[in-house]
């Protein structure tokens, strides 16, 4: 009986030992790891990430390269941001970059960028090693800006910016869409206020130092450091079927559009003519009616005359003889020629 407790209590002290053990045995190597590299981690330590779910393995190899750059940074902040859903190695790179380019770069910023969906490691690359961006963008299937100078002349121009990242603006700041956009507009704006297309060909610099005074990085996520003038040409000059002098095209439609809006009008008023025309046709028909009817009443006048004694025979025939001169002095006048005063 007593044989019997003893192999139960023997088990009893058997079993916690064995899982010790274990933990012991599972641990050891990221201990070991942990302690020669001069990065401690306790062995409570990592039995609490294991029960957290955090991979002890990671945050130690993180600690690690941490300590290893010089740079002192304890297990809880790696395992928050790991439970938070951040790329725990990606934020050490970008610590260690940042570090050892002399950027400051502190570890809340550093999460907060790469938990924003961000690269940050690639972010401190770009502010280390600037970056250049080909404006427009080739991707969106336009290679040259287009525009035109106070002289009408039309011309083609490819810029290059190069960028460095602003950390400080990376999280909430704009991208590189809104640098592509603000550089091709300042510099659409720039060569519109010159004079000539000559002066943008002699002087290209003069319209990158413009657009680069403007302050077109405000609010965005990295910082100009210049805009250079790759590529001006005028439109049309290579035989292709491009308007080079855009102006003089626009003045001519514009004639054009002038002279048919005159001869609109002209045509119109000379409608209005011909209408003018025909109503005083119309009136003189009218006239000519109503002189007709005033000659019929003359006779009836005449009988109403002599009816009621107011005229006498011979008074008409003296009426009658004088109507014959008078006519027969028009068919005369008509039928000679007159002479000349």
């Amino acid at each position: 009986m007593l044989g019997n407790i003893g192999l139960i209590l023997l088990a009893a002290l058997a079993i916690p030992i064995l899982i010790v053990l274990g933990l012991i045995f599972y641990f050891l190597k990221i201990w070991i790891q942990a302690l020669t590299s001069g990065a401690r981690v306790s062995f409570f330590t990592l039995i609490a990430m294991k029960l957290r779910r955090v991979p002890p393995s990671l945050i130690v190899e993180a600690r690690i390269r941490l300590v290893k750059a010089g740079i002192a940074l304890d297990t809880p902040p790696l395992e928050a941001h790991y439970l938070a859903g951040g790329d725990v190695i990606q934020v050490v790179n970008a610590l260690i970059a940042a570090d050892k380019a002399g950027i400051p770069l502190a570890f809340q910023t550093a999460c907060a960028i790469n938990l924003a969906g961000r690269d940050v490691h690639a972010a401190v690359q770009t502010s280390v090693n600037p970056k250049v961006i080909d404006c427009p963008d080739p991707a969106r299937g336009s290679t040259l800006l287009d525009a035109v100078a106070k002289d009408g002349i039309r011309l083609l121009v490819k810029a290059r910016v190069t960028v460095r990242t602003n950390l400080k603006q990376l999280v909430g700041g704009a991208t590189e869409e809104t640098i592509i956009a603000r550089v091709g507009q300042g510099i659409v704006s720039a060569i519109g206020s010159s004079a000539s297309y000559k002066d943008v060909l002699e002087n290209p610099d003069k319209i990158s130092r413009k657009v680069l005074d403007s302050g077109l990085d405000s609010q965005t996520a990295f910082e100009i450091v210049s805009i250079d003038i790759a590529d001006v040409s005028v439109a049309g000059v290579s035989g292709a079927r491009e308007v080079a002098n855009v102006g003089a095209l626009l003045e001519t439609e514009r004639a054009e559009a002038d002279k048919k809006l005159r001869q609109a009008e002209a045509e119109g008023r000379r409608v209005m003519a011909v209408a003018a025309e025909q109503e005083m046709r119309a009136r003189t028909q009218e006239m000519q009616a109503k002189l007709v009817e005033a000659q019929a009443q003359i006779p009836i006048g005449i009988a109403q005359a002599l009816k009621e004694g107011k005229l006498g025979v011979m008074d008409y025939l003296r009426m009658q003889n004088l109507m014959a001169d008078t006519s027969m002095r028009e068919s005369l006048s008509g039928g000679e020629e007159q002479p000349k005063t």
